[in-house]
């Protein structure tokens, strides 16, 4: 055995811990040692979490995306030309060549059949088409309100008759229309009124008007829903 000299601050055979720990250096050693298990262990817990170490990791999209030309990898595949006519099971690189020869894409149309169909196109006038459709079908889409007229059981008639008018308007917008009697004060010993007033609408709409909830009392009111007839195709 080798005989330690004093003040050497290290045991025998080499191990290198210190063995005066009230030094500062031995004692940010001893810490360090602590903090190592610690430290796996949270990345253990992160790993089982999810967590990949605190970063944060971008997911890949779960859109698919149209693989065209190069990006079709697949050996052989099923092709089908710009006129549509079947070209049968083609070598993906000589369908490529063909498409390149005719100045246009290679697209995959069916990537989960088997062989995976293609498209020989334009696939750039392709993607405009298809975004001015979806252009054109969001802009036929309405998103259909509620209207609310008010009426009074003693409504004069020509109030009546421009609201009446409004309603017609927003019928044949689309929009339901729901149609309130108004009641204050005495008024409520006389309801008849109001279902007279919702009688009388109901006549003067005639087709241009359906029922969509019947008439009811809610507190001082009472209210009708109508909605748009249905359109004949």
């Amino acid at each position: 055995m080798g005989v330690i000299q004093p003040g050497s601050g290290h045991s025998p055979g080499g191990a290198g811990v210190p063995r005066d720990m009230s030094r500062p250096g031995c004692l940010l050693f001893f810490r360090a040692l602590r903090c190592v298990p610690q430290a796996r262990g949270d990345a253990a817990e992160a790993g089982r979490n999810g967590d990949e170490g605190g970063l944060d990791i971008a997911k890949p999209s779960s859109t698919p995306q149209t693989r065209v030309n190069f990006q079709i990898r697949i050996p052989q595949i099923r092709v089908i030309d710009e006129e549509g006519e079947q070209l049968g099971i083609m070598d993906t690189r000589d369908a490529l060549e063909l498409a390149q020869e005719r100045g246009l894409d290679l697209v995959e149309v069916a990537p989960t059949a088997r062989p995976p169909v293609c498209r020989i196109m334009d696939y750039g006038r392709f993607r405009y088409e298809e975004s001015k459709k979806q252009k054109k079908a969001k802009s036929k889409q309405h998103q259909q309100r509620v209207k609310v007229i008010k009426f009074r059981p003693k409504t004069e008639d020509h109030d009546y008759q421009f609201k009446k008018r409004h309603i017609l308007e927003f019928l044949e917008a689309g929009d339901k229309v729901k149609v309130i009697v108004q009641f204050r004060g005495r008024e409520m010993a006389h309801q008849e009124r109001g279902m007279m007033v919702i009688t009388r609408l109901l006549e003067d709409l005639d087709e241009a008007a359906l029922v969509a909830d019947p008439p009811k009392m809610e507190g001082n009111t009472l209210s009708l829903m109508l909605m748009p007839p249905t359109r004949k195709k």
